[in-house]
């Protein structure tokens, strides 16, 4: 058996150690990751050098241990994916927040000021989330009047937003 030297090991790095990354950066998907795992690779190699047969196995080895290290990164990414909370969204600003609680409270007047029936349809569609089926059951009107209906609601809410 043939037990590499140090001397080979350097010599692999600088023929293959760009190509090794690549390799890498295709598994994980970026550069800087790819990096570590080729100098962890090495680092291993040379502490612990492999038994090879024949001069040319070093390269296949170096590749397959590279690519295993990927499939260990991206297993490990992958557990740790599905164990993490979700990223709550960003607080607003206290000018922002403010905007949008005026441009709330300005919405809910103007629905306010809309006649029953179109106040009705947008409430049931948008914020009960119901069907025009639903909605039409739920008004005791027709399919095309509860369309009909929310379509001229929306427009007059548009108007009237418009124009403040």
């Amino acid at each position: 058996m043939n037990i590499p030297h140090g001397r080979d090991l350097v010599a692999l790095y600088e023929q293959h150690q760009i190509m090794l990354v690549r390799m890498a950066a295709r598994f994980v998907g970026d550069e800087a990751t790819a990096e570590d795992i080729v100098q962890d690779v090495f680092l291993r190699m040379h502490k612990n050098a492999p038994r090879l047969h024949r001069e040319g196995s070093l390269l296949a080895y170096a590749r397959a241990a590279v690519r295993n290290r990927c499939r260990m990164v991206l297993r490990r990414r992958r557990v740790a994916w599905r164990h993490s909370e979700p990223h709550p969204p960003p607080a607003l600003s206290a000018e922002a927040a403010v905007m949008a609680r005026e441009d709330r409270r300005e919405v809910v007047a103007a629905l306010a000021r809309l006649p029953r029936r179109q106040r009705e349809a947008l409430v049931l569609r948008y914020y009960f989330d119901l069907t025009d089926d639903e909605a039409s059951k739920v008004m005791g009107i027709r399919l095309g009047s509860v369309r009909s209906t929310r379509a001229r609601a929306l427009a007059a809410l548009t108007r009237e937003l418009k124009a403040r």
